[in-house]
């Protein structure tokens, strides 16, 4: 009797991708297959993989990380089917959460691709992960800009110079720069330092204006109508409408609010055993950065929009930290539904 086969044999490849190699684990559906390491080349494994597993059907797998989409992109370009994981969704059994190597982790991503246990992120197409990359470089100059401060306000508070009540805030205005740059130290050393400072400021600064303007520029070219519905809600200004659509991506593909906000991380953490059941505050599981945003967003939403108003205003007396994030979590909700309907928000509207 002659056999004929009714479907092609399948490769599960399972990659732990580095700067400087990989380990790769190649397993079929009827065997473990073997694990070795590599140079950083998608082509050199799609050589290997012709050479040894012809006519197989290819599935791939690594852990999202510094090394970005472009092994992904090329497996795609092979014909692969290829999945970029987040990590935390890889299942270790017992004693695997205790042991970590590059090879293990190689055949833990290929033995749950191979069980069908792995979900994919959302990879963004070329332009947003720039735009992304871009809205990335702001938040750092913020970070520089936090840092610059502290330490000019530190050496002033060393040498004991009092910063007149004028000026005593977090407004850095062009009166204090001025004030700044005509402080007089007894010697010219401890000037020198205040005059780098300054310039390592105003260079910081002119970078986030820049940066800044920039990426207004860019996310209103590209996604002018998404923009304009992300701006229309109070809270929500032209920079932070452009983390959200570079980091969030099409938030379209959201079935509803609570995979939104399951991803961004403003969902409620329950622990539950037998009787007891107990809120543990939002998910440790989160978009720290958006999520941060949105917080942030909330407050301004508190102070322009009546309705945001008076939800805050009815949970007065509670936990001011709990409060916010639930107005976070309503502002989401906003966010996701002007972009689904394509109507921009008029205040005032009770939801």
């Amino acid at each position: 009797m002659k056999i004929r086969q009714t479907a092609p044999p399948k490769l599960f490849i399972g990659i732990d991708i580095h700067k400087r190699s990989w380990k790769v684990h190649c397993a079929t559906d009827l065997s473990m297959g073997r694990t070795f390491s590599m140079s950083p080349d998608p082509e050199g494994l799609r050589e290997y993989v012709e050479r040894r597993f012809p006519g197989h059907e290819v599935s791939s797998a690594y852990e999202a990380g510094c090394c970005g989409y472009r092994a992904h992109r090329c497996f795609e370009g092979y014909g692969w089917c290829s999945l970029v994981v987040n990590p935390a969704d890889i299942f270790r059994r017992g004693r695997e959460r205790h042991t970590n190597t590059d090879r293990i982790d190689a055949q833990l991503i290929a033995r749950e691709l191979n069980d069908g246990r792995l979900e994919g992120i959302e990879v963004p197409d070329r332009f947003r992960e720039q735009l992304r990359s871009l809205f990335r470089r702001r938040n750092d100059l913020v970070k520089d800009m936090r840092q610059v401060k502290s330490y000019i306000k530190m050496q002033l508070l060393y040498y004991g110079i009092e910063v007149p009540a004028a000026y005593d805030n977090d407004h850095w205005s062009h009166g204090f720069r001025d004030w700044l740059d005509g402080l007089e130290f007894e010697y010219e050393s401890g000037k020198e330092v205040l005059r780098r400072r300054m310039r390592s400021f105003r260079f910081i600064d002119r970078e986030f204006r820049e940066v800044s303007t920039l990426l207004r520029r860019h996310t209103k070219e590209h996604f002018q109508k998404d923009d304009m519905l992300l701006r229309s809600i109070p809270g929500i200004g032209p920079i932070v409408a452009s983390g959200i659509l570079s980091e969030l991506g099409d938030l379209r593909r959201f079935n509803n609010i609570k995979q939104l906000a399951g991803y961004v991380g403003l969902a409620p953490g329950i622990y539950q055993s037998g009787d007891t059941v107990r809120h543990t505050g939002v998910s440790m599981r989160a978009h720290r950065l958006i999520r941060s945003y949105f917080i942030e967003a909330s407050w301004q939403a508190i102070r322009t929009d009546p309705v945001m108003q008076g939800y805050y205003r009815r949970h007065q007396g509670k936990n001011v930290k709990s409060v916010i994030v639930k107005v976070a979590r309503k502002l989401l909700n906003r966010t996701l539904a002007v972009v689904k309907t394509g109507v921009p928000y008029e205040i005032g509207v009770v939801e």
